[in-house]
């Protein structure tokens, strides 16, 4: 499922101080346009029936039913893009169901990332 690098989760955590959102769940969602270009979205939100509901990086993670095949194997990152320009990156990482070795022991599905990675 997706994952999360600590640098993203350090950026939403202190968004939510911002937003007044602290200790909502982040939901994040994917579609492909008609162009066939793959978007995404983030934002803060309440836990839905069906909702797929995880801990990565200190965050509640939430992902909706029709965005669960498109985020597998997903990394979310903090990255500068260009000088003084940060953003968050997805990136598709191969990996299913698991975590960088960066992030194991803290996220991941359902039952999380086995430690030792």
């Amino acid at each position: 499922m997706l994952t999360l690098t600590p640098a993203a989760a350090t950026q939403i955590l202190a968004s939510a101080l911002e937003s007044d959102a602290e200790g909502l769940p982040l939901r994040v969602a994917a579609k492909v346009e008609d162009d066939g270009q793959l978007t995404f979205g983030l934002g803060y939100d309440e836990e839905r029936e069906h909702d797929l509901s995880y801990e990565c990086e200190g965050l509640t993670l939430l992902i909706a039913p029709p965005s669960r095949d498109l985020l597998e194997g997903m990394l979310l990152d903090f990255v500068e893009v260009a000088p003084g320009d940060w953003q968050f990156v997805f990136t598709q990482t191969g990996e299913s169901g698991s975590c960088p070795p960066s992030n194991c022991g803290g996220c991941g599905s359902k039952g999380g990332c086995s430690s030792g990675n």
